[in-house]
This record gives C-alpha cells, structure tokens and sequence, in this order.
C-alpha cells in the first residue's frame, strides 16, 4: 500500500471509525444519475439472456429436484410484509416510515441462500457451453431435461469444478454441481460453518479447509485448478457470470412488487438493503434494479464492522487493490457470508457508480434482530442475512431523503434476507438464544 494509515485517514476521515470497528453510514459520492452513467461491460439485454438461461433449465430443475416441481422448475423466492417487525423497530427506536418487505432468498429451493441465483446460475452456463461444445447438445430448443440423465452426468463427471467460498457460494455449487454429475472442489474460509462443510461432503463434494481467510482461500483454489484437467474455476472475485446470475433476481422482484400493486417512481422511491460479502450478489441485484428503476431505487449495502471490504475499496478508491487487513482489521465476524477481506474487482467497480451508500453492522446486532425478526413474524434467518433489518432506520436517521427531495411515506423498502433454511435445528436455537440474551 504507498499510502500510509494515517495518509488515508486525513484524505477519508470516516476511516478512522472503520478502523475503530464503530458502525458508520457512508454515502457514495460517485453516485450517478441513470443519464450519466458509463458504459458498463453488460447491459439489460445481458441480465434478459440470463433469465433465458433459467427457462431453458427449468425441465432439468424438475426432475433433478422435484421440490421445484410446484414452481415448475423455477428458482424463486416470496416477497413478505414484515409490518410486525416494522412496528416494533417504531416502539423500540427511531421510527420508519413507509412500508417494509423482507425479499425472501433465504428459502430460495436447493440451496437455501441467495446463492442459488448466482453459483447456480455460473454452473448451469457452464454445463450448457459444455453440452454444446462436445455435441451432447444440438441446441438451446431441445428440451433440458436431458441434463439429467446418466449420459450427461457421466460427460459432467470427466470435469471438475472448483470454488472458494466462506460457506453458502460453495453450498450452491457443491449441491447443483454434483447432481449434474462434475466433480466438486470446495476451499473454505476458517469462516466456514462446519454444518455447512459436513453438508457438502454428504453430497459428495471435496472440501479443502485452510485456517486463513477468504483470500487465501481463493488464491489456493485458483492455483489448484490450474493443475486439474478438464477444471473450470469460480471466481467469486471477478466473475461476470456470477454477477449476471444474480441480476436476475431484480428482474424477478419487479414483477412482484407489480403484482403486489407496489409503485415506484418517483413519489414512491424504492429502497433496498442489501448484505455484502464480496460485492457480487449485491452488486448484481443492484445492476439490474438499476436497469429497471433507474433514480428511483436507491439501494444500500451492508457490511460488518470487521470485514467492509467494498466500503474501503470506495472510499479509498483502491477498489479491489486494498483488504480490511491492510487497515489494521481482523476480518473476523460471526457473518461467515459477510467475511470477506477483499472485495470483487469486477462487481466493485460497476457497483461505484449506482449504489446510494454502504452502512455497517456490529455481529451482536445480527444475533439480536434474528431474535426479533423470530418472535415477531416467525422468520428464520442466519446471522449474515439480518443485516439490512437496520437499513430503514439507519437511513432515517440521516439526511438522505431530505437531501434528495423522496417522500418518506410513500417509500417502500426491501431488505434482502440472503440465506438460512439449511441452517440445521441446533444453530437455529444457538443462534435465538443469543440474540435473546443481546436484548
């Protein structure tokens, strides 16, 4: 790093709470209107294609997991009023306005996070850039159920896929990649939940344990599949694939808040608060929300105190090329999907431009909404996917909308529950009690 701590503190003030691990709220002054953005590496038709990608594999979804069959294959969550929840962030504290969803990615089939938009989703383009590339396929019109039987999966089981991960991305393609037939390499995070290690062996992935963080994790990991034939890495720190994977999932949430008679315009702003690891979910749901709702989504990430790795890559401006460890942080945080040093180069440097701000969240936090989110609307969510249960309030109690003229009472805010219906039933009670006693 050529500048020095304390050089970066007197260029970026707000460093120094960071680095005291004091929850800030931070607004992204490289925010541009829809008029005057760049030009990105992707576009809206890029985000439609992938959502083609989905259909085509809708028949394979059927068969290969026949709790999609009531979806028809599709990979979909709800989106829920939390009013409940709502009202008792009102009594407790600093009121809210408006109206506030939970976008419910935590109970997303198969994998159970959020990550079931883009792991899958970079493992099915894959399979089908394979199909056709070796003549299994003719093309995209036959119907995909044949990624399904045992011809394909014994193609698949000639190629290896690899994947770093602090826990739900490396679930997402350990699950979906072994039912197509590859073989699975998992590198894990010291992050990584064992539950979540056990689970991937069960479904017969590898899982290669290292005591260091995410970025030793996924430097391994490259290096390792550079020396496996027939092996396909990915890249959670710069994949447009992934990325692509999950813009879908605003294409998806428009029709909802349609269907549900939701308006956004601009009287009736969009919010949405969006935990943050690498910058890769987030980045692309905000993509893609941006693509739809221009000025008038306004959508906020968050981070724990001991990993803002996109919110130092901001403010510094060193993007991709500074960790939380080069400003003196641990890296160390309850929130194994949040626990990330390093943020993604490519979802980084597209997300500099359309993201409102970043806000982080203490871990006890986390445990404490959980309780509560629990004993008001009877919602289960792992301790990373609380952490936009704060983002109303946190951005109320500022000049945000003031400052960009948004009528509060007709907002509408979404907070993006990221994973936990696989958390199995002893870490769900471990996790309330927690949060209970944080009360």
């Amino acid at each position: 790093m050529k500048e020095t701590i304390k050089e970066l503190i007197t260029k970026h003030p707000i460093l120094q709470d960071i680095i005291n691990m004091d929850p800030v709220v931070w607004f992204n002054p490289d925010l541009k209107f829809k008029s005057d953005l760049p030009a990105f590496s992707l576009n809206f038709e890029d985000c439609l294609k992938a959502e083609e990608l989905w259909k085509r594999f809708a028949p394979f979804f059927k068969i290969a997991f026949p709790e999609t069959t009531s979806t028809n294959g599709f990979i979909e969550s709800p989106l829920l009023s939390i009013s409940q929840f709502q009202e008792h962030l009102n009594r407790s504290s600093f009121p809210t306005y408006g109206k506030m969803f939970l976008k419910c990615d935590h109970t997303l089939p198969i994998a159970g996070s959020i990550k079931a938009r883009g792991g899958f989703y970079e493992v099915l383009e894959y399979a089908e850039k394979l199909a056709l590339k070796h003549n299994l396929l003719r093309n995209k019109g036959v119907p995909y159920s044949i990624f399904s039987s045992d011809s394909f999966k014994a193609f698949f089981n000639q190629h290896t896929l690899g994947v770093a991960s602090t826990g739900n991305l490396g679930l997402s393609i350990g699950i979906l990649g072994t039912q197509l037939g590859f073989k699975v390499k998992v590198y894990v995070s010291r992050d990584a939940k064992q539950w979540k290690k056990d689970l991937l062996r069960e479904k017969g992935a590898e899982v290669i344990e290292f005591k260091g963080d995410f970025s030793v994790a996924i430097q391994a990991g490259r290096n390792a599949t550079l020396n496996i034939p027939n092996a396909y890495f990915i890249d959670d720190e710069d994949s447009k694939a992934l990325f692509l994977g999950y813009t879908v999932g605003a294409i998806r949430i428009a029709k909802q808040l349609k269907l549900k008679n939701i308006i956004v315009g601009e009287a009736h702003p969009l919010f949405v608060y969006l935990p943050c690891g690498v910058g890769g979910s987030p980045g692309g749901i905000t993509f893609g929300l941006k693509q739809i709702f221009g000025d008038h989504v306004h959508c906020f990430f968050v981070e724990p105190t001991h990993s803002p790795s996109v919110l130092i890559g901001l403010i510094t401006g060193k993007m991709s090329n500074i960790s939380v460890q080069e400003i003196g942080l641990d890296n160390n945080t309850e929130a194994d999907g949040l626990a990330v040093g390093r943020a993604s180069k490519f979802a980084t440097e597209i997300s500099k431009h359309l993201i409102s701000g970043i806000y982080t969240i203490k871990d006890n936090d986390l445990f404490k909404y959980l309780s509560i989110l629990q004993d008001t609307e009877q919602i289960f969510l792992e301790p990373s996917a609380t952490a936009g249960l704060l983002g109303p309030q946190k951005i109320f109690k500022t000049s945000y909308l003031s400052n960009h003229t948004l009528h509060k009472d007709n907002s509408t805010h979404i907070v993006w529950a990221t994973g936990g219906d696989l958390v199995p039933e002893k870490q769900r009670e471990e996790f309330y009690k927690k949060g209970k006693r944080l009360k």
